[in-house]
């Protein structure tokens, strides 16, 4: 039994490795792309941080509701690509109002996609495994992207260009994760006892 998951673990850890670089691809740096190259104080930064705190405990409410008529796939497709659109305003935005405003959409976004997560590991991992895999798959896709915040934040030195590194950051990695959803199975309403 645990052979035949072997390939659906290897695909949960993958899809957890997008999840992971993509809440920590628009979340780990941005704080230093606001106070360095946005010029906004520390207390401009806490509040949008604040704010965009509450828009992704709003997006996982939405599209983990959404999932529940959408189905799973649907709905991280839908968050993640839907990512892309609000890149000019979190990464290009010219005001302290404006990127706020980009980093609550796009945090929006990004958790709401996180917000299948739960239910989308459990109902793929079978019932002899369902204790541990959703757990240990989750952990090796923060291991995999554990390298994702130094790595921006040095090919933005090395560019000069912190919008640039943040934009490419979140079309590759919202792509990457849209991909893995569409290749994956749905899984909504299927009987949990009998997996």
């Amino acid at each position: 039994m645990v052979w035949k998951f072997m390939p659906t673990f290897l695909f949960l850890v993958l899809l957890m490795t997008a999840f992971m670089s993509f809440s920590h691809g628009t979340q780990d740096v941005y704080p230093t792309f606001l106070t360095t190259y946005a010029k906004l104080q520390p207390s401009t930064v806490g509040a949008i941080g604040v704010l965009y705190g509450f828009g992704s405990i709003l997006g996982g409410f939405v599209f983990g509701t959404l999932s529940e008529k959408w189905g799973r796939k649907r709905a991280i497709m839908t968050a993640a690509l839907l990512a892309i659109p609000v890149i000019p305003l979190w990464a290009y935005g010219h005001s302290a109002a404006m990127l706020g405003a980009g980093a609550v959409l796009m945090q929006f976004m990004v958790q709401g996609a996180w917000g299948v997560v739960p239910a989308y590991l459990t109902e793929l991992s079978p019932a002899p495994v369902r204790a541990t895999a959703p757990g240990l798959a989750y952990q090796l896709g923060g291991l995999v992207t554990s390298w994702n915040g130094k790595a921006q934040a040095l090919a933005a030195e090395r560019w000069g260009n912190y919008p640039l590194v943040l934009a490419v950051t979140v079309v590759v990695v919202a792509l990457t994760l849209a991909g893995l959803a569409l290749l994956g199975r749905e899984a909504k309403g299927q009987d949990m006892s009998a997996v």
